[in-house]
C-alpha cells in the first residue's frame, strides 16, 4: 500500500482527510491517483495521522527512506 493510501485509511477516507487539511476531496483523491503528496502538504499529512505514517513515507525522495536517528 503506498503512503498515502495508508493515510487515507489512516484518517478514515479521502474525504475525512480533505476536510481535516481542508482542501477539496478532489485534490486528495489525485494525489492517491498519482501515488504522491505535494511537498507543501506533507507535513500536514503526517500530522493529520497522529504520526502514523510521516514524512519519510510520504515523500523518502525529498526527506529520505527514515527520519535521521537524531530525530528518533
Amino acid at each position: 500500500m503506498s503512503a498515502i493510501k495508508n493515510a487515507v485509511a489512516k484518517v478514515g477516507g479521502q474525504s475525512e482527510l480533505a476536510r481535516v487539511l481542508g482542501i477539496r476531496p478532489q485534490s486528495v483523491q489525485s494525489w492517491v491517483k498519482a501515488g504522491e503528496v505535494p511537498l507543501r502538504r506533507v507535513v500536514e499529512v503526517e500530522a493529520a495521522t497522529g504520526g502514523a505514517v510521516t514524512r519519510y513515507e510520504l515523500r523518502p525522495d525529498f526527506f529520505g527512506l527514515e527520519r535521521p536517528a537524531a530525530l528518533r
